[in-house]
């Protein structure tokens, strides 16, 4: 794949939220750009998005606190970590695999520290339309968030319904001289255990419990536990997915993680029917993991071989703050800078010689980087692997576990409007 010249990179990554560094697998992603993408009459709310490792003048009063409050830890960890201990056999391989990588990972973090252009709009990602969005969040802000985890699990939850609010085009609507309301039309179906779907060209704003999300064009969603997964298994396996994309919320014994959203116990995940899933033509399955070698041990050798996956290649999510820094030091040992996505591809087990599985080479170690956004939530990521997905195009993409919709996405979860509030977003202008 060609990479552009440098002025061409920063105006496809400004229309498209992807940047290529010049000779690097590397690539600097913007997730409200991708994300903004999925929507005509709304966009991702910058500020909203990126939540942590920026610094506003609103924040500056609290920062020499914050600094001096982070360097004591800092200090504490360093202390730490110069107790030299000697590691056990998971740590020795987690550390293996740290050491094969750590080179890799430090080009990439050089190509972006060199893209002073880039770094230049980085710095200011938050800050994007900053004067429109203060305007605007009085508009639409709301009260408080919902937790559908718990408004799932009551006994009457198969009586909860939410409200669709379809919109015509507005162009269409004003050459016809009528107010667009006129033109809205709603449907009324159950929330939980029933998918939800806009097949409409534009966003839709949704109604629930007083308030209220933007659904994207042409995707939907299933709000269920994990017991009701098998209800999305297509009748016909042509129906199925191309791309699987899994975020599991995997057990931690971490009070911070579980203060933030609930786990389950790594052993429930091998019941997830990824082969039924599949499309006729195969999957490509992507699958979020820790660094935790007791993590990538289980995957490797009980979950990929339960699903039927076959390993393919590692991308591995680098992420930096607001100045280009890493957000910890990329040595240390529990808190490393980085995430990891295996890769795997899925075939069904009724395919027959009439569709064999047609796997595309997937380059290992590639090395997408971005500023994180709120805790645990991932970039978007799908499109960066669409070119090693098997079949047709459009490819057919659902996100497990999903706390948030893409335009074209299925989307599963027992949360998958979490960050569909409309807190999340702006009106477009």
């Amino acid at each position: 794949m060609a990479v552009p010249e440098p002025n061409d990179r920063l105006s496809v990554f400004l229309k498209t939220g992807i940047y290529q560094f010049e000779g690097s697998k590397a690539v600097f992603i913007d997730p409200v750009r991708i994300l903004t993408r999925s929507y005509t009459r709304f966009r991702v709310s910058p500020s909203a998005y990126y939540s942590r490792f920026f610094n506003s003048i609103a924040d500056h009063s609290t920062e020499t606190h914050n600094n001096c409050s982070g360097n004591l830890k800092k200090r504490k960890r360093n202390k730490k970590k110069e107790k030299s201990h000697n590691l056990n056999s998971r740590e020795q391989i987690a550390d293996q695999r740290h050491q094969e990588v750590r080179s890799m990972l430090l080009k990439a973090h050089e190509a972006l520290l060199k893209s002073s252009e880039l770094l230049e709009i980085v710095k200011n990602l938050r800050n994007v339309g900053c004067d429109e969005e203060r305007h605007e969040t009085d508009v639409i802000s709301q009260d408080s968030e919902l937790d559908f985890v718990e408004v799932g699990s009551v006994w009457q939850a198969p009586l909860y319904e939410i409200t669709l609010n379809f919109h015509k085009d507005e162009m269409m609507v004003k050459n016809a001289g009528f107010p667009p309301s006129q033109f809205c039309k709603q449907r009324v179906v159950p929330v939980f255990n029933n998918l939800v779907a806009n097949e409409e060209s534009s966003d839709m704003v949704a109604e629930f419990l007083n308030c209220r999300y933007i659904v994207p064009k042409k995707s939907c969603f299933y709000m269920s536990d994990l017991g009701k997964i098998h209800n999305l298994i297509p009748a016909e396996s042509d129906r199925g997915f191309n791309l699987i994309v899994i975020d599991p919320p995997w057990e931690n014994s971490s009070a911070h993680q579980k203060l933030k959203y609930r786990t389950l116990p790594n052993r429930h995940f091998l019941s997830l029917p990824i082969k039924q899933l599949t499309h006729t033509a195969g999957s490509l399955v992507a699958l979020w993991v820790t660094n935790r070698e007791k993590l990538r041990s289980f995957v490797e050798n009980e979950l990929f071989p339960k699903w039927g996956v076959k390993y393919a290649a590692t991308f591995y999510w680098l992420k930096v703050k607001s100045d280009g820094l890493l957000i910890s030091e990329l040595d240390l040992f529990h808190h490393r800078p980085y995430e990891c996505v295996i890769l795997g591809y899925c075939h069904r087990e009724d395919m027959n010689s009439q569709h064999p599985l047609r796997l595309n080479h997937v380059p290992d170690d590639q090395v997408f980087i971005s500023v994180p956004g709120d805790y645990s939530r991932k970039p978007p990521i799908g499109e960066l692997l669409l070119e090693y997905v098997p079949g047709f195009r459009p490819a057919r993409c659902i996100e497990l576990f999903s706390r948030e919709m893409i335009a074209g996405w299925t989307s599963w979860g027992n949360e998958p409007l979490h960050f569909q509030d409309l807190r999340y977003f702006l009106r477009d202008k």
